[in-house]
């Protein structure tokens, strides 16, 4: 079972394929939620030594980033590398 965690953004790395992905409005409306609300859904992200990885969850991570937040909720897999 996964743990929920709190990871640093700053430590986050999004690939560069899931940024081609990113729609700003989305961001602004998931932002304005959180405010509201808070983060309900947690980010995914697996390992890369003394960093991580993004794999699910970029406008979750970018929203948090335009409140100015520098920990979002995640939880850690095991993602295989392929």
């Amino acid at each position: 079972m996964l743990k929920l965690q709190h990871f640093p953004i700053e430590a986050i790395r999004v690939p560069v394929k899931r940024l081609k992905t990113l729609d700003q409005t989305r961001v602004q409306a998931l932002a304005e939620d959180i405010l509201e609300n808070g983060q309900q859904t947690p980010i995914r992200v697996r390992s890369d030594g003394a960093a991580f990885v993004l794999i699910e969850g970029l406008h979750r991570l970018k929203a948090m980033q335009a409140l100015g937040e520098d920990m979002i909720a995640g939880y850690l897999v095991h993602a295989r590398l392929h």
